[in-house]
């Protein structure tokens, strides 16, 4: 077999069709194409379930310092202070997401991701260090600048390795990995401040410090483990490139956008399909970002102390990762997205209900209200972002409507930094009822989705759109998902 060019590093595209490979014809028997899936899985997804778990340890853990002592020891009294510690995070993390992507597409993504996780922990490390409000409040911004470009970043790496129903699942145990770093950050968190007077320093300052180091431990072998598009990936045989791009060729058929042009980019700017799923997203991320940010301090004013809160937190944290997992695999193997939004959306709205009326219940009754708050978020919202992405054929649009859709639901860590007034404990009203509203809107929304994919599909079914295939070649052959051969999962 011909050997495969490797692109240098400054000019490297992920292909989009089997086009931009050897004009070699491989047969895919399944038995060849299950071996193939355990390979990418092998070297995919466990060292980005690494990095994200490290990336949402640094992002959360000020969550866990909170009931440690820094309030006191920065003196973060003044009103609006600690929301403002964790709100300007947000702004550079929303604001740099879609142009890292853009960055993605130019610089190897193992180059790219490598130097964002360095960078990240180093960061974190120094908000150990920080001796004011203000230099907590710069250390925060800086952390927001270096994590925004890993979410988007992952989630269009690994679109280029697999089916669209191949990749729920995937995307699930990635995101657990959330999951994981929450139950782990109360877990070392409760651990790590046994440290306190080591060094002159408080046991707080050492959950950012040890944390961050791990972060910076984790980027040394990165650029090694992070994979690069499937034209030059390494650990693939030049036959299991062709196959990936065969196999992709084979989900989304002739459906492609390879340039950027004008008709292009007007074609992307004017789907309704990325501005829906952008709200969607935004809305199940506010009950999200409610209780990644909010979990040990809901559960120490259920009356447990600060050590107590960061333990009982991990159990939260598993059941919601097994029940994103399940989803996940189920959703794929039905290839069906909106039933287990649904059901993510319903039962954290009769979570949020009963923490509302928390007044009145039991002690058991409310720790039982936080898990299905939990489960219900984490159940629902790794299928929003996958669901979108299933309905976005071509790179070009993948990787703008991808990150949008992570831009704009990040705007939702603004809002929750807001929302729960510690003047408001242990109740918070305001905080569970947007939370509740959110959640409501985020089904609301989900459901007419559902119901314009369906319409869409009855259509092309019928042959409305086939007059686009009259186009001229050149843009027929750059039409993405309005290519009148595409169907959108529901």
């Amino acid at each position: 077999m011909p050997e495969l060019e490797k692109q240098p590093e400054s000019d490297i595209s992920p292909p989009e069709s089997v086009q931009k490979l050897p004009d070699i014809s491989v047969q895919i028997d399944r038995e060849q194409e299950q071996r193939l899936l355990w390979k990418l899985d092998l070297h995919i997804v466990p060292i980005l379930f690494l990095v994200y778990f490290c990336a949402f340890l640094d992002r959360i853990n000020l969550g866990n310092a909170l009931i440690q002592g820094i309030v006191e020891e920065l003196d973060l009294t003044r009103p609006g202070d600690i929301n403002l510690a964790l709100l300007i995070f947000f702004v550079p993390y929303i604001l740099l997401e879609v142009p890292s992507n853009i960055v993605l597409k130019r610089v190897a993504p193992s180059t790219w991701l490598t130097i964002l996780t360095f960078l990240f922990g180093v960061v974190t490390v120094c908000e150990g260090l920080v001796t004011s409000f203000r230099e907590l409040v710069v250390c925060r911004f800086f952390l927001g600048v270096f994590e925004a470009g890993l979410f988007p970043g992952f989630i269009y790496l690994m679109s280029m390795y697999y089916k669209r129903h191949e990749f729920q699942r995937r995307f699930a145990v990635l995101f657990t990995s959330g999951l994981v770093a929450g139950a782990a950050g109360g877990l070392l968190a409760y651990s790590l401040t046994k440290l306190d007077g080591v060094g002159g320093l408080s046991g707080w300052r050492w959950i950012f410090i040890v944390e961050g180091l791990m972060s910076i431990g984790v980027s040394l072998f990165t650029k090694f483990a992070i994979v690069d598009w499937p034209c030059t990936a390494t650990f693939l045989t030049e036959e299991e490139r062709i196959m990936v791009a065969l196999r992709l060729e084979e989900d989304i058929g002739p459906a492609k956008m390879d340039r950027l042009d004008r008709k292009a980019f007007h074609r992307i700017l004017k789907d309704r399909k990325i501005y829906i799923a952008a709200v969607s997203y935004f809305t199940i991320s506010i009950s999200g970002y409610s209780t990644a940010l909010f979990n040990p301090t809901i559960l120490h004013q259920f009356g447990y102390t600060s050590s107590q809160s960061q333990v009982q937190s991990i159990p939260i944290y598993a059941a919601a990762g097994v029940a994103a997992a399940c989803a996940g695999y189920f959703s794929d193997r039905i290839r069906h997205r909106w039933s287990f939004v649904m059901f993510g959306c319903l039962l954290s709205g009769i979570g949020y209900v009963l923490l509302l009326c928390q007044k009145h219940l039991s002690f058991i009754s409310k720790h039982m209200a936080l898990f299905m708050v939990n489960i219900g978020v984490y159940t629902a919202q790794p299928i929003v972002i996958v669901w979108l992405l299933n309905n976005l054929a071509g790179h070009y649009k993948r990787a703008f409507g991808s990150a949008v859709q992570i831009s704009f639901g990040n705007i939702s860590g603004i809002v929750v930094s807001i929302m729960f007034n510690p003047d408001e404990a242990p109740h918070f009203k305001i905080g569970y009822s947007i939370a509740l509203a959110s959640t409501i809107i985020c089904a609301s929304l989900c459901t007419g989705f559902m119901y314009m994919l369906r319409r869409e599909n009855k259509k092309r079914d019928r042959g409305d759109r086939d007059y686009r295939l009259g186009l001229d070649q050149m843009e027929l052959d750059n039409l993405g998902d309005d290519y009148p051969d595409f169907r959108f999962t529901k």
